[in-house]
């Protein structure tokens, strides 16, 4: 019998990929979608027509019972979220409502609704923020030191204590970064490829960061912290992840990481080299884009996410930038 997935924030980086594995692997894939002015959403365009997108909101309790008790999931992915940390001290009541408050409305619509079905909650390294140690484990103290990241454990709680309470199949999956050519431009690695691809084909009109500005400027970009340090994977990896807890005879969280760490700067200077450039030349430091609070360098162990799911990461940090670059390059190339 075919099984259907439920994924909320389906148009975004993870749900996009979570899509294409699952429906590779039979199911019945329907999609949460927010209504906007515009119709287009590139991650998922290649897979018009062989899903099913239904509009929501997780602002609305009610429209999200209606979703669960009409497509009756076996599986449910809650992905969808203010997923910006940067954002959130500039929104921090949206990224409450939306990040915490939503996942608990997700939560209770598929306790109404559905309480069968597996459900899977996207928890977030930056729950662990301010933490002293190098290594960041399951077992890790949550000491959040952002609004995203105190939203995300708030979120984190709430999906263990609805599996406590009323016995719900519910994992986190506590993802440390991860990466890949559908990465918004908010998130400063796609924001670095895209600009090297950009001075490295001589863009006169680059698409503009967060602020509203032009991402390169005299053949320059502006960035925050070039020694904030980040675990750095692939996405499409992380959601085989996700899919892998869910099949699980019990449900638990997991920590998805590569227990490797590196700098913004080895970034830049990565993705700068991709296109023979020195990143020296080209970045400099803007203290707008500086965070408040800066979280501590930290690795994800891994470790019981490949001895429980046979999961760990292939793709090597280089690899995955210059991956970026690559398509970034073809994106401009296709646009020009």
């Amino acid at each position: 019998m075919q099984r259907t997935a439920l994924i909320s924030g389906i148009s975004g980086q993870d749900g996009s990929y979570l899509a294409e594995l699952l429906t590779s692997k039979g199911y019945h894939v329907v999609g949460i979608l927010r209504r906007s002015t515009h119709y287009h959403h590139p991650n998922i365009a290649h897979l018009y027509g062989k899903i099913q997108l239904e509009y929501g909101d997780v602002l609305d309790e009610a429209n999200l019972t209606q979703i669960i008790r009409e497509c009756q999931p076996d599986e449910i992915y809650h992905l969808a979220a203010q997923s910006v940390p940067a954002d959130s001290w500039r929104q921090p009541l949206v990224t409450a409502e939306i990040t915490a408050l939503g996942t608990l409305r997700m939560l209770e619509a598929a306790r109404l609704e559905a309480p069968h079905a597996r459900f899977y909650q996207a928890t977030s390294r930056e729950i662990f923020g301010g933490v002293a140690q190098e290594v960041c484990d399951e077992e890790t103290p949550t000491i959040a030191n952002n609004p995203y990241g105190i939203a995300k454990v708030f979120a984190h709680q709430m999906m263990q204590t609805y599996r406590e309470s009323y016995g719900m199949f519910a994992c986190g999956g506590i993802l440390f970064n991860h990466e890949s050519p559908r990465r918004s431009l908010h998130f400063v690695t796609r924001k670095i490829t895209m600009a090297a691809a950009c001075i490295a084909l001589g863009v006169s009109d680059p698409p503009l960061n967060e602020l509203g500005e032009p991402l390169i400027q005299d053949r320059r970009l502006q960035l925050g912290n070039l020694d904030a340090v980040r675990d750095w994977g692939y996405a499409r990896e992380y959601v085989d992840a996700m899919w892998r807890m869910l099949q699980c005879a019990e449900p638990r969280d997991f920590v998805i990481a590569t227990n490797q760490c590196h700098t913004v700067r080895e970034l830049c200077r990565i993705a700068f080299a991709a296109v023979d450039l020195d990143w020296q030349n080209h970045v400099v430091v803007d203290e707008r884009f500086l965070r408040p609070t800066e979280i501590n360098a930290a690795r994800g162990d891994y470790s019981a996410a490949k001895a429980a799911l046979g999961w760990q990461p292939e793709t090597s940090f280089e690899d995955l930038i210059q991956m970026m670059v690559e398509a970034d390059i073809q994106l401009l190339r296709k646009r020009k």
